[in-house]
């Protein structure tokens, strides 16, 4: 067997072996590898990060990274797989919540883009990758859990456009622009602050930026009195 051959044959058993190690310590490095990994994916997108780029950033080598995953795409999907998973079904759960509540339309949208742009805070940079990168063109929208996180994400969307439609429906929305366009210049809005939103900036922070885009977009979409 060549020596390269062997040397992978090893890591991959080594590599099985510590994914089933529990330890706090592992669990932690794993996590910690993961974040790095993800503001790295962040800056310079999937296609153009390296697992040497990784690996610089989280202060190691490359090799050193084969002991967590296999490869780069194996990586970027944990991200998706272990984290961003679990803060869809968080922002899912509040929603459901905010539409069961007596409030007007109006009010529910405020609270919906509050809650948005505090998950992408709490939860940088892990929303933005889904949201920067293209499922599709990565083949990850056909595994399993992706097709789960699709149907996640459409579920929050049609939160929103019930919401839309209820405000039409009782007056508080105007009714000469479709649900399904202002659902599009809302999601327009708070997904393209993926851009430039980051946490720590002075000038602008995720409710700041709420009240700026709610002003904006209701005062737009409020029926005439």
């Amino acid at each position: 067997m060549p020596t390269s051959t062997a040397a992978n044959s090893g890591m991959g058993r080594r590599r099985r072996s510590a994914q089933n190690d529990s330890s706090p310590n592992y669990q932690a490095k794993r996590q910690e590898l993961l974040r790095t990994a993800a503001e790295v994916f962040r800056e310079k997108g999937f296609e153009r990060t390296t697992l040497n780029d990784i690996a610089e950033r989280f202060g190691t080598d490359r090799a050193s990274i084969y002991y967590y995953f296999a490869s780069k795409k194996e990586l970027f999907q944990a991200l998706f797989h272990d984290i961003i998973v679990d803060v869809l079904d968080n922002n899912i759960a509040v929603a459901e919540e905010i539409i069961g509540s007596d409030e007007d339309a109006p009010e529910k949208l405020r609270r919906l883009v509050g809650q948005q742009m505090d998950s992408y805070e709490k939860n940088y940079p892990f929303v933005y990758l889904y949201i920067q990168e293209d499922m599709a063109q990565l083949q990850l929208d056909s595994t399993s859990w992706g097709k789960d996180m699709a149907r996640k994400t459409k579920r929050f969307e049609a939160i929103v456009l019930k919401v839309l439609q209820q405000g039409v429906d009782d007056g508080t929305l105007r009714s000469d622009v479709s649900v399904q366009l202002m659902s599009k210049a809302l999601f327009g809005m708070v997904n393209w602050t993926h851009r430039w939103l980051k946490p720590g900036m002075r000038k602008v922070d995720a409710k700041q930026t709420t009240e700026a885009f709610c002003t904006l977009f209701l005062n737009g979409a409020r029926a005439e009195s």
